[in-house]
């Protein structure tokens, strides 16, 4: 009760010692200790006072209890207590008897006292022993799961039922998946592409070859993972699951195309630049030989039919060998802040005077105000042009080209230029659309197939990115995002 109150743990421990030793020493000196051994609750009081109190408080308390009771067998010897007698008894306490029952019950205090207090030292050390290894395996528990969590690698642990026990933050961003819905439940609930590798054979194969492996992530996209699977074992190296550990390798896939792309850009390079020297020479020497012939002659009919084959095959020829050779440049050092809209402004005057133009098709522009990129002017004229031609050249009479710009925010936490051509023409076939930057691809009766590999290479020297989203016969979006200021 007193504790309830707010007293010391300590005080009322020893106040509740005091008050018990009180109590049974009365109880034996009013009723005697021959016929019931009230004495034996001397030996209930030593053993709390040992646990709470520790060794000096069990030998402390022991100590009194001895001079007590040995007081009261003193009292009880010469007859002066029990104070009062309820049993009748004709027992002789003799001077034996009471040298015996002294040294029995004084010893039996002490060796109690040196028991119960090494009992209850070896406890507390064993409890501080099974703390301090509790600690240390909180911290190695603590490490394990920080280097878990803290690696760019998904981590997933599965018992032998193939339930999902563990799913770390990494495996969360690569799979988009959340770990409270993939932990309980099954692999093939969630990943049934990881199956067939969870089988003794195919985890010896893996040291021989790389697993790579396509899941459908959390919003249904395609990713491109590297595999390893791994027994995991218990205390008693019986396995009791198995670990998966898995890497995005979807970056290392674009960086493999993006390297195959500039090996085959480079070696394009070198061909058009020799092409140019052995080409351009002879083709403007005939060029100037045509001209010059066109100029002294007055052609009908016939003659007059093939002298426009001639020029119009020379000028096919001449852009042909103007877009290949800007294959082979570089992206020029000298830079600018160029002004968007000026440039689109004047690609669209220059492509409504071009044969390729149709009257029924409708332009809609959406140019903000001070939009610039930090590039080549030229060049962004050229990216704008090709772009804008694409689009006329996929409406075959009627339709809406819209041009947009506009700062954005991408993923690289940096801002862009954002230029956006949309057309309601033809549209591109899916299959066709990882091939569309590829040298000569195309799909027009007319048409080099070099507009948009100049377009991705024109942007990729200047660290901008290009996006092209088509859907067969309603239109194709264009984005490209060229920096804003000097890197």
């Amino acid at each position: 009760m007193l504790f309830k109150f707010g007293i010391d743990l300590k005080k009322n421990i020893y106040l509740q010692i005091t008050v018990d030793i009180l109590i049974i020493t009365c109880l034996i000196f009013m009723f005697g200790n021959t016929q019931i051994d009230f004495s034996l609750l001397y030996t209930m009081i030593i053993i709390y006072s040992a646990i709470f109190l520790g060794r000096k408080g069990g030998i402390l308390v022991a100590s009194i209890s001895s001079i007590f009771y040995g007081l009261l067998l003193d009292l009880e010897f010469y007859k002066v207590m029990p104070f009062f007698s309820f049993i009748n008894h004709d027992y002789d306490f003799n001077a034996a008897d009471f040298l015996t029952n002294i040294i029995v019950r004084i010893t039996s205090f002490y060796v109690l006292a040196f028991l119960v207090s090494f009992v209850v030292e070896q406890e507390k050390k064993a409890v501080s022993l099974l703390k301090e290894k509790e600690s240390e395996f909180n911290q190695l528990d603590m490490l394990f799961r920080s280097i878990v969590e803290s690696v760019y690698t998904g981590v997933m642990t599965v018992n032998l039922q193939n339930v999902i026990k563990t799913f770390n933050n990494a495996a969360e961003e690569i799979t988009g998946f959340s770990r409270s819905k993939v932990e309980g439940r099954k692999i093939d609930d969630v990943f049934p592409a990881f199956l067939p590798f969870i089988n003794e054979e195919m985890i010896d194969k893996q040291f021989e070859n790389r697993i790579e492996v396509a899941i459908n992530g959390e919003k249904g996209n395609k990713i491109n993972l590297g595999l390893s699977v791994s027994p995991l074992k218990g205390r008693s190296e019986n396995q009791i699951g198995n670990i998966l550990i898995f890497q995005d390798l979807t970056q290392i896939t674009e960086m493999e195309k993006t390297l195959e792309k500039s090996r085959s850009m480079a070696i394009i390079g070198e061909m058009a630049a020799g092409w140019a020297h052995e080409v351009r020479n002879p083709l403007a020497a005939i060029t100037g030989s045509i001209e010059l012939l066109k100029q002294g002659l007055e052609l009908e009919g016939t003659n007059k039919r093939l002298m426009e084959i001639v020029l119009r095959s020379k000028d096919q020829l001449e852009s042909f060998a103007r877009d290949f050779l800007l294959l082979a440049r570089s992206v020029p050092i000298s830079r600018e802040s160029v002004d968007l809209k000026e440039v689109i402004e004047e690609v669209l005057e220059n492509i409504k005077l071009s044969q390729e133009w149709k009257d029924k098709i409708e332009i809609e522009k959406y140019l903000s105000n001070n939009i610039k990129a930090f590039a080549n002017k030229e060049q962004v004229r050229q990216i704008i042009n090709n772009l804008v031609l694409n689009a006329v050249q996929s409406m075959e009479e009627e339709g809406v080209l819209s041009v947009k710009t506009k700062i954005i925010e991408l993923n690289d936490q940096k801002k862009y230029s954002e230029i956006k051509v949309l057309d309601t023409g033809c549209g591109i076939n899916k299959d066709d659309l990882s091939k569309i930057f590829e040298p000569f691809f195309t799909k027009k009766t007319k048409g080099t197939g070099l507009g948009l590999t100049i377009v991705s290479h024109i942007v990729d020297g200047y660290n901008g990115k290009i996006k092209i989203e088509s859907t067969l016969n309603q239109g194709t979006i264009c984005y490209v995002w060229l920096p804003l200021e000097k890197e």
